[in-house]
């Protein structure tokens, strides 16, 4: 596309990866000839890539992906090497240690039998539904590995001798003795049924293969988008987005996230970087990951990590915890209050990635850290926190800090979807979106304060100061909740129609609302969000960052050292600004994958579309004619902006690509207008052709009838198809074009000459073709009469689209106009709520005037 970007296309495949497929069995063991199956394709991918002299190093039931007709690909090349000769050996210690080989384990040098290895480990689970080798930690584990101790063995009761014999042969602990790819697909097993599975595998990969079939008014859709992905930075004393040179198309960001002191990326090479925030000046408790207390100021890979899959970090006060692909959790920091989970049997201080051995016979889906405490959600979807207890904010009816994973008790009809953390405070998300929290609920920020109303008695409001059990939301029981971010005195929400709502502290308008008043129940935005919709949302320090689906980012509260991200003209107060109103800010359209703020600062995910292109293909049968090759960009690609409509041909068939010709006001063919390119060229099939060529034309009646009628009407007689070429030439012809009418048309249909008479002689009454020609002008007339149709609804379009944007714009300007008179015409006791008049009469005010005090 710009020579600068490689791209490549993968197959999709839908059916998941095989960890998966092995967790859904429960406790129920696969058929023998569903392992076969499997293993017959798993040996065959792997004897492709060992022909091909690439060592995969990295097999294992994550790597191995399905469709949803259990087709398997083996992917996740990135550990992958090239050896020159079947005798080459490779040192480098690198792999999942689950699967990994005695020899590597070892230190040793190993071949393509290390991976034959990983493929005995891959069938062993498929027979077992449990790791090989299992421990609690790595060195435990390559003691098993090494010693050859496994976990279980496979049910001889279930599976055959010969499987069995054929696993234990790729776990023979001497990698000479193990069999080849090849050898494994000349085993009796699989041998006796290899021609069966090939051609099994050869039909399954069938519609995958073939060109997908396109109908007449389907639309091009852009398959291929450049796009620039870039990290940016803000907030702690720097107002202006700083962008991360070290996080950039290369190195692409998968999800961020911000803390107090410091910042995480996971990249989409699945890589966790970490450093720390603008600030700087605080002490470091070993939260960044790199065995040591330095504050490195650019992002920096955690090189304790490699080899692991990262898929999420949370940042907590002054630690981080990090999950993997396979749900283990690695957590390091600080563990003063016993955040990372392994009751401080290392210390107060953890300087490098610690997995927890409690989380290893239960996979993690999910993590979530508040400023000291941690909440995570296994794939059983259950709940466990650890952490300070302080307020209630574990869950667990109680407010002792615990130093270890607590199970938190949910109601059994409740699915929990995600777990969210807030400064001290938790929010859990069921499926059907409803809210439970725990925790401190100061400002209402829990949203468990209740108000009622009525008739009779007057309006009560019940405070809730704290709730140390899970306790539902029940203001936010109106909507259904999509996500929520807790920030410090403040919390927003998104619901299933994208709507944002807001609720707690509004002491420098960060709920969004227009003014500083203190609002007690939950507030649906409008005004500028109004009508949009919001994809994501953060809340910091009395701030609040959103993107909408329309590709802009608002903030808007405390704009204090650089949390809004102000430019110097709107910084013209001082550096202590507050707006109430949600304001665009970052320039230009971006779209916004993932964003985070904590305390004063914010890191942000946006990409920008740099090049959008239309790959269209002539190899669908719908064009009879091809485009040249020299008439063509880019291999075959056209144009981007090049309008195009398939019509139908009277044949039944397609007469090619039409495209618009504004000079000519008419139709072109696109076959026509390059060049005319012949039958032998074409990009039709050979048997379409050669139907087209024997297809009659069958004509159609001036005015409609009943289908009834229609068999009782006599055969008419019909031409064949080469015959039919004036017919094409005719109805092509360009709107407006100076040519006799007469010209294009075949000798058989010209008035002059009916059915091979001379060209004296005049037209006979029973001639079919003078007919025919009739049906044709009439024909042609109503096409014409369409085109000039379609021209006046354009242009009623395009006035139509004028109005409503002059429409647009004067609702925009009564809007601002009623909010401005709204904000100047208030009482007195407003007044002392309100910023002041001289300062600012859209919503801006001084941080620590009474103005912001008076409404804590």
């Amino acid at each position: 596309m710009d020579n600068t970007t490689l791209l490549i296309e993968l197959e999709y495949c839908n059916g998941g990866n095989l960890y998966d497929k092995i967790l859904r069995q429960k406790d129920k063991l696969f058929e023998e000839e569903m392992v076969v199956w499997y293993l017959f394709q798993i040996a065959s991918a792997v004897s492709c890539i060992h022909r091909a002299g690439i060592l995969h190093r990295d097999i294992k039931t994550l790597n191995i992906f399905l469709t949803k007709a259990n087709l398997i690909k083996l992917g996740d090349y990135g550990l992958a090497k090239k050896l020159n000769s079947e005798y080459s050996m490779a040192e480098t210690l690198v792999g999942t240690p689950y699967y990994m080989s005695p020899e590597l384990c070892q230190g040793v040098k190993y071949n393509f039998k290390s991976d034959i290895w990983a493929v005995g480990c891959v069938i062993f689970e498929l027979l077992t539904l449990k790791r090989t080798f299992d421990a609690t930690n790595p060195l435990n584990l390559c003691v098993k590995i090494v010693q050859g101790n496994r976990a279980m063995e496979v049910d001889s009761t279930v599976y055959s001798w010969e499987l069995i014999q054929m696993v234990n042969s790729c776990l023979d602990q001497d990698p000479e003795k193990r069999p080849t790819a090849d050898e494994l697909l000349e085993h009796p097993l699989l041998s006796k049924r290899r021609r069966e599975m090939e051609e099994k595998v050869t039909l399954l990969n069938g519609p995958n293969k073939r060109p997908r079939s396109s109908t007449v008014n389907e639309a091009p859709i852009a398959v291929v988008t450049s796009r620039t992905s870039e990290v940016y930075v803000w907030g702690g004393g720097k107002s202006t987005p700083q962008k991360l040179d070290a996080i950039k198309s290369g190195c692409s960001a998968r999800q961020v996230c911000a803390g107090n002191t410091h910042f995480a990326v996971v990249t989409v090479e699945k890589e966790l970087y970490t450093w720390v925030n603008m600030q700087g000046g605080t002490k470091l408790h070993g939260q960044l990951g790199h065995g040591d207390r330095a504050s490195y100021r650019q992002p920096k890979h955690v090189e304790k990590l490699q080899g692991k899959a990262i898929r999420q970090v949370s940042c907590g006060d002054d630690f981080t915890v990090c999950i993997t692909d396979e749900g283990q959790v690695y957590a390091f920091g600080s563990d003063y209050y016993g955040c990372i989970g392994v009751d401080k049997a290392y210390g107060s201080e953890v300087l490098e990635p610690l997995q927890l051995d409690f989380f290893l016979t239960n996979a993690v889906e999910q993590v979530s850290c508040g400023d000291n405490h941690v909440a995570v959600l296994t794939r059983n979807r259950e709940v466990y926190t650890w952490g300070c207890g302080e307020y209630g904010r574990l869950g667990l009816d109680s407010e002792e800090d615990h130093y270890t994973p607590q199970k938190v008790d949910v109601p059994k009809t409740l699915n929990i979807v995600s777990v969210h953390c807030g400064c001290d405070g938790t929010f859990l998300l069921t499926q059907t979106g409803k809210v439970l929290a725990c925790g401190l609920n100061e400002f209402n920020k829990l949203g468990l304060n209740q108000c009622t109303a009525g008739i009779i008695n007057h309006d009560t409001y019940c405070e809730v100061p704290y709730a140390t059990s899970l306790t539902l939301a029940k203001q936010l029981s109106f909507y259904k909740i999509r996500t929520i971010s807790p920030g410090k005195t403040h919390t927003a929400s998104i619901d299933e129609r994208g709507r944002l709502l807001t609720f707690g502290s509004n002491k420098c308008g960060q709920l969004g609302v227009g003014d500083y008043k203190k609002h007690l129940g939950i507030n649906l935005l409008g005004g500028p969000l109004g009508g949009k919709q919001v994809i994501r949302v953060s809340c910091g320090d009395e701030f609040t960052i959103a993107a909408t689906d329309d590709n802009h980012i608002f903030a808007w509260g405390n704009g204090g050292n650089g949390r809004l991200a102000m430019t110097s003209t709107e910084r013209t107060h001082g550096s202590d600004i507050c707006t109430s109103w949600p304001r665009p800010i970052f320039g230009s359209l971006h779209h916004v994958p993932d964003l985070s703020c904590r305390g004063w600062h914010t890191i942000i995910i946006v990409e920008k579309v740099l090049n959008s292109k239309t790959i269209r293909s002539n190899s669908s049968g719908l064009s009879i004619g091809t485009v040249p090759q020299s008439c063509t960009t880019g291999g075959g690609e056209e144009e981007d902006n090049e309008q195009e409509a398939e019509t139908p041909n009277p044949s039944g068939g397609f007469r090619g690509t039409m495209e618009a010709d504004r000079e000519l006001g008419g139709w072109i063919s696109t076959t026509e207008a390059k060049g005319g390119n012949s039958a032998d060229s074409s990009s039709c099939p050979g048997w379409l052709r050669k139907e087209l060529e024997n297809a009659e034309f069958i004509p159609m009646p001036d005015s409609p009838f009943p289908l009834s009628m229609a068999s009782s009407e006599p055969e008419k007689e019909t031409l064949p198809y080469q015959k039919l070429q004036g017919l094409k030439v005719a109805s092509e012809e360009p709107v407006g074009s100076n040519k006799p009418k007469t010209e294009p048309w075949p000798t058989c249909l010209s008035p002059a000459l009916p059915c091979g008479e001379g060209k004296d002689a005049s037209p006979g009454a029973g001639c079919m073709c003078s007919d025919l020609q009739v049906e044709v002008t009439h024909l042609r007339g109503l096409v014409l009469q369409c085109l000039d149709d379609q021209k006046k609804l354009q242009q009623e379009t395009i006035r139509l689209s004028a109005q409503l944007q002059r429409f647009c714009r004067r609702m925009e300007e009564m809007q601002q106009v009623k909010v401005h008179s709204k904000g100047t015409q208030t009482t007195k006791e407003e007044m002392e709520v309100d910023p002041k008049p001289d300062v600012d009469s859209d919503s801006w005010c001084l941080l620590g005037t009474d103005s912001c005090r008076s409404n804590l």
